[in-house]
């Protein structure tokens, strides 16, 4: 254990405190939840520029940060489309969490067959996972149903292309190995 993997483990604390604050009624609610998400996004980075300064990577903190990714931006995105309970945000949301399944799931075939280098994650990916990021933490900051919240959902449309985009760039990387005939073990 090691600086960076405490950092990604504390993203994974914040998310049931994120959800329950989000939950209780008091008017700040919405800016303590943004700051804690913008907290998380932060540790994201950090975590990955230490590791890599300090030589830190470890087997358990390669794993672990993408599971902590996944799960902060899931979370939160689902909060977001029970708040404001509306097909607009849904879209986009819905967009982005099945992609996350989709090429999670790739990735690790990937890695299963030793080709994992040829899905792994690209300027597009870093470029969209920011934006995504914005929008969540956007979202957050607002109550639902106010007008200050289109700018979140633009940006969150803006990621869902994003994401659906580089999703198609994995996909194509993967294909040669997807279409094939051979037999590989499960």
């Amino acid at each position: 254990m090691n600086l960076p993997t405490y950092l990604t483990l504390l993203r994974i604390f914040v998310i049931p405190l994120l959800v329950i604050i989000y939950y209780l009624p008091f008017e700040s609610r919405y800016l303590i939840c943004a700051g804690l998400f913008a907290a998380a996004a932060f540790t994201d980075w950090l975590d990955g520029f230490l590791a890599r300064r300090w030589n830190q990577t470890t087997p358990f903190g390669a794993f672990l940060d993408p599971v902590a990714d996944k799960l902060m931006v899931a979370v939160a995105l689902g909060v977001l489309i029970e708040a404001h309970a509306t097909w607009i945000l849904t879209f986009p949301a819905l967009i982005i969490i099945g992609r996350e399944i989709v090429i999670s799931a790739l990735r690790e075939w990937m890695a299963e067959i030793g080709k994992s280098a040829q899905v792994a994650v690209s300027w597009l990916g870093k470029v969209k996972t920011t934006l995504q990021m914005l929008a969540i933490f956007l979202l957050l900051l607002v109550p639902p149903g106010e007008w200050q919240a289109w700018f979140g959902v633009a940006c969150l449309y803006l990621a869902a292309l994003l994401t659906l985009w580089s999703m198609v760039i994995y996909l194509q990387a993967a294909r040669p190995h997807l279409l094939t005939d051979e037999k590989h073990p499960l």
